[in-house]
């Protein structure tokens, strides 16, 4: 999530903003910093994700680095997961 002062410097480049196009730059380098699917800006923008990934790959580096925290999210609730039914079928197994 972009913070109070990179917000200030894409609506000063807004600002700045001399073409239609310079809007559209700043709109999607926005949306993907601000950590948007990478594939729905890319169908947003009516590009490829080919040619999206060729221009701004630069925004990506934050939505990587959320992703891996995604997924070792998921990674250690599937562990936590796993191991409460390895506990309980060892409980059921010792049945009296």
């Amino acid at each position: 999530m972009p913070n109070p002062a990179q917000v200030a410097r894409l609506l000063t480049g807004l600002e700045a903003a001399k073409r239609p196009y310079d809007l559209r730059h700043a709109g999607i380098s926005f949306w993907l910093y601000s950590g948007v699917d990478p594939a729905e800006c890319a169908r947003r923008a009516g590009q490829s994700i080919q040619t999206l990934f060729r221009y701004y790959a630069k925004f990506l580096d934050g939505v990587q680095e959320q992703a891996n925290r995604l997924i070792e999210q998921s990674m250690q609730e599937w562990d936590r997961a796993s191991r409460s039914a390895e506990s309980a079928e060892r409980v059921g197994d010792s049945g009296p």
